[in-house]
């Protein structure tokens, strides 16, 4: 006798049964992300990357740093969308303002007992595992490493190299719009970009996390939410 079709309402708790693990994976990466950015910013030895463009576009233009990321933010997503001809994807501006409200609160804490190169270390080590958690979960990829799988994938790159030729773009750029630039900038398109690759291949192998984000690219028009956003 055959079963029943299966209701969308039934069918619904299964889905996020499932999704329930990349969910917690993506969310543990946004709180270390965080705390590494925090960490980052107390140790007053520079900013990433993406702030050196940030604030270069404030000496030329009437924004804010919030503003300046999010404008972008949206021209990393643009060109992704047009490289891969899919619809733009709104998750990356969802893990913008996550990570964003969490540094804020981070900050609250007493972190004056941290020296500044020790912060900095460990600024280095926790933006990388974060960043390397927020990919392998495949939601809320940032659209700075939507750009970077999509070189990986398409000019067979590796990650790491992709990663640091990006950044080292907005570095320069910004650097040249007049950006601050400092040892803990260096530190991070280093150490940071370079470390993600393989924290990604640890967690694969040692703690069995599917890598959703440098999963094969779906072929169908909708798999902008395979990387922008859960199924």
């Amino acid at each position: 006798m055959p079963h029943p079709p299966t209701s969308p309402s039934s069918a619904a708790p299964g889905r996020t049964r499932r999704n329930l693990p990349r969910h917690l994976t993506y969310l543990a990466g946004c709180l270390v992300f965080a705390a590494g950015a925090t960490l980052f910013i107390h140790s007053g030895l520079g900013v990433d990357p993406l702030d050196v463009l940030s604030l270069g576009l404030l000496e030329h233009f009437p924004l804010t740093i919030g503003l300046a990321q999010a404008l972008i933010a949206a021209v990393c997503i643009v060109i992704w969308s047009l490289w891969n001809r899919r619809r733009p994807v709104l998750m990356p501006f969802v893990t913008f303002l996550l990570c964003g409200s969490l540094i804020d609160l981070m900050r609250l804490a007493d972190l004056d007992g941290i020296a500044p190169v020790p912060a900095l270390v460990a600024a280095v080590l926790l933006c990388a595992y974060g960043s390397a958690l927020i990919i392998m979960s495949g939601t809320g990829i940032r659209a700075m490493d939507l750009l970077v799988i999509s070189l990986h994938r398409k000019w067979h790159l590796p990650f790491w190299g992709a990663k640091i030729g990006v950044e080292a773009v907005l570095l320069g750029v910004g650097w040249l719009l007049g950006g601050p630039v400092g040892v803990g900038t260096l530190a991070f398109l280093v150490f940071v970009d370079g470390l993600i690759q393989p924290l990604m291949a640890f967690n694969a192998r040692a703690l069995r996390l599917p890598n959703l984000g440098l999963a094969p690219a779906p072929r169908t028009p909708r798999g902008d939410l395979a990387l922008g956003g859960a199924r």
